[in-house]
């Protein structure tokens, strides 16, 4: 019984704390991505879009318009 009750505990803190930590690194790569021209291209590149100068010069506003810190 208490074997069973500890795994289901331990699995929902699993979940919750791979959770948490995947935002936090998700979040600390577009702060990152921010900053640096070279992984907004890799990144469009990876999702099938070629950006010219003036595209990226708009990704890299809204980039840095966007909140991601609480």
């Amino acid at each position: 019984m208490w074997i069973t009750i500890t795994a289901i505990v331990a699995l929902i803190v699993g979940a919750a704390g791979g959770f948490f930590a995947g935002v936090f690194y998700l979040r600390k790569q577009l702060e990152k991505m921010q900053s640096d021209p070279e992984m907004l291209t890799k990144m469009a590149k990876q999702m099938g879009y070629n950006l010219n100068g003036q595209q990226m010069k708009k990704a890299q506003q809204m980039m840095r318009n966007q909140k991601f810190k609480r």
